[in-house]
């Protein structure tokens, strides 16, 4: 991005403070928008994403005391913008100020000279006197968990406790990474930034400083215990939500609940992988529970009313129509997994006509009535002459 565009930019608008504001007042309202239009908070949308990288370099600038400052004065050095100087004497420009060419500003002496180290301080293209020792925000790594469910659990939801082991700031050296009784130095690469530009002209290109890592901060006697990284593990115990209607190796997010950020940066979220018990009655297809139950020969030929269990609630009666054949599916409506919007799935019925294994006499004796009542209609006929025929 080149100076001109910089210089154009309003970042006190973008975060929505006054010129006046305090430190405090920049970082509260840097936080409300970086929650707000967080890359996490809303996948997929291009126009948040752009916003958060706007606002993040607006904080960039205005966090740190050096920069803000020489920012303010290369506005008000520039006016409103970078078209003019506001002042008097020689010839002006149709804006009422001076107009200046920026390739001559920049490349030219005596005054061009400090105005070019003004920027260089401002956008960290400067020379050895630009340094900052404000470390950015970082936020924290996610963490994945597991947990197992039953089925009921599954379907109702639940609320869980979850172990997590996480990254955290080493409580031997309170997150510096230094031994007891050092201090870590500015890294003199990214001189404390945590980034490395790397100039294309007019434009820079920013990456992790590979000295630091991004820390900004380099450590000469490292801590025994995390070995000069400044994190170590931190085992805690949370009650996490596990909302209704989840499905076997569904994973769950859950913000906010991952490893802490590192100098006031976000924590990181928790991912939970869910597997559920089987259950040995109903099934799940969908947002739909499925149940097979037993209807007799008589029932399904003739018709009847039959009971039909539910889940968490009393059995439903569900009439099914004489001439059922066997593996007919009926639907209960309202009685199956919750789903997003509030409403539940149905409950799928399969019907399963049973053969008896055993028969006393007068259930022969009626057996074989019915069949000498049917005798001479052959259900494979049918089917035979359609084998004939291919």
């Amino acid at each position: 991005m080149s100076t001109k565009d910089y210089l154009e930019k309003d970042y006190y608008a973008v975060l929505g403070v006054p010129k006046t504001a305090s430190a405090d007042e920049i970082k509260k309202a840097y936080r409300k928008l970086a929650r707000k239009y967080h890359p996490d908070a809303n996948p997929g949308n291009k126009e948040t994403e752009e916003k958060f990288k706007e606002v993040s370099e607006a904080y960039d600038v205005l966090s740190d005391v050096k920069r803000r400052k020489e920012y303010d004065e290369a506005r008000t050095l520039f006016g409103s913008g970078v078209g003019g100087f506001a002042g008097a004497g020689g010839p002006r420009g149709a804006g009422g100020g001076f107009n200046f060419d920026l390739g001559d500003l920049f490349g030219g002496s005596g005054s061009g000279d400090r105005i070019g180290d003004l920027f260089g301080g401002l956008f960290n293209r400067g020379g050895p006197g630009t340094r900052t020792t404000t470390a950015r925000p970082r936020r924290g790594q996610d963490v994945e968990s597991e947990v197992t469910l039953s089925f009921g659990e599954a379907v109702d939801g639940s609320t869980v406790s979850l172990r997590l082991t996480s990254s955290a700031a080493c409580t031997a050296c309170g997150g510096t990474g230094a031994k007891a009784g050092t201090t870590p130095r500015v890294c003199p690469t990214c001189e404390g930034t945590g980034a490395a530009s790397r100039n294309l002209g007019n434009f820079a290109f920013s990456e992790p400083c590979r000295d630091c890592r991004g820390r900004g901060l380099v450590v000469d006697d490292p801590c025994p215990v995390c070995e000069g990284s400044g994190r170590g593990k931190s085992t805690r115990t949370i009650q996490a939500r596990i909302p209704a209607g989840v499905g076997d190796g569904q994973r769950i997010r859950i913000k906010g609940k991952g490893a802490p950020g590192e100098n006031g940066g976000p924590a990181g979220d928790l991912y939970v992988l869910v597997h559920v018990k089987p259950h040995p009655v109903f099934g799940r297809s969908g947002e739909n529970l499925t149940v097979t139950v037993p209807v007799t020969f008589p029932e399904a030929a003739l018709g009847a009313e039959i009971k039909v269990p539910t889940l968490r609630g009393m059995p439903v009666t569900l009439r099914i129509p004489e001439g059922t054949p066997n593996g007919r599916t009926f639907r209960v409506r309202g009685r199956g997994a919750p789903r997003k919007d509030g409403t539940k799935g149905d409950l799928l019925v399969t019907v399963q006509v049973t053969v008896p294994q055993h028969l006393d006499d007068k259930a022969r004796a009626a057996l074989e009535e019915f069949r000498n009542a049917t005798e001479g209609q052959d259900l494979r006929e049918e089917l035979i002459k359609q084998a004939r025929s291919e």
